[in-house]
């Protein structure tokens, strides 16, 4: 069952995530997002990225700095027209936060570059799926990335203003990335997190997980595979064996959580809520 759920799974992800196979659909992109002329390459790994940008209501009518959120697999965040099975909604949802009590983030999105997504955003390699990349994905993001959105637009730079969120493989590299560049990200998001990947996930967690400023906003659904909610929870008890504190952690499990936008959309307020206390 663990075998079939996981060759289904690594089947469709590069269709459901990079949106190359979509539909003609009709954009129901907010106006503030928009996607940077510049395309970013992540030299290494000989790749590049388009970038969106979700920009508050207010801002071009303040001078106000904003907390930043960076978060992978663009085509899905914004756009019904790029998105393979569904949005996250990500503008509409923040643009009715403003209106219902005035909270403001600016919102990065990369998109993934299709079939090195596995690449990108695994840090370890799996003996049958490959990958094991993603340090290079995470440093072009720490060391290229965030320098040029920190410098062009109005952000809070600091760890504390800067989450990381993601799902499925990007909720691994979000974790991982939280992890290794705590002085940088210091809120982390992770989704329907794949830490079936590689083991090896659970070895640098002991050795990189006692920060006592970094939280963590673990999301899990029941109907995901049957090892969703005990892997999820196997890391977590790994980091409290370190000395993570229980406070900076926060884990909900969701029976009918199934994989997909739909449940991540849902539950993306409430973890902006424990991240941000918005």
């Amino acid at each position: 069952m663990k075998e079939r759920f996981r060759f289904v799974f690594i089947s469709v992800f590069i269709l459901h995530f990079s949106g190359l196979h979509a539909q003609e659909k009709v954009s129901t992109k907010a106006s503030n997002v928009s996607i940077l002329e510049k395309e970013f390459e992540v030299k290494s790994l000989e790749v590049s990225h388009k970038i969106w940008v979700y920009l508050p209501p207010n801002y071009e009518n303040s001078s106000k700095k904003f907390p930043v959120i960076y978060m992978h697999d663009a085509q899905n965040l914004f756009d019904n027209a790029t998105s393979y099975a569904g949005e996250w909604g990500i503008d509409e949802t923040l643009n009715n936060l403003f209106k219902k009590n005035g909270k403001e983030f600016i919102v990065v999105g990369i998109e993934n570059s299709g079939d090195q997504r596995i690449d990108e955003y695994t840090p370890f390699k799996n003996e049958k799926y490959g990958g094991g990349k993603g340090d290079f994905y995470i440093d072009f993001l720490v060391k290229e990335l965030k320098p040029y959105i920190d410098t062009n637009f109005r952000t809070k730079p600091d760890a504390k203003n800067t989450a990381i969120i993601g799902s499925s493989l990007g909720g691994l590299i979000s974790f991982y990335g939280g992890l290794k560049y705590p002085k940088v990200f210091g809120k982390i998001g992770a989704f329907s997190t794949s830490f079936w990947f590689s083991d090896e996930i659970y070895s640098f967690a002991k050795e990189n997980g006692n920060h006592k400023n970094l939280k963590i906003y673990f999301l899990a659904g029941e109907k995901e595979g049957e090892e969703m909610v005990p892997d999820t929870e196997k890391l977590i008890k790994t980091l409290s064996e370190t000395g993570f504190p229980s406070k900076n952690m926060k884990l909900k499990i969701v029976p009918e959580g199934k994989h997909n936008e739909a449940f991540w959309k849902s539950e993306f307020l409430e973890t902006l809520n424990f991240l941000f206390k918005i």
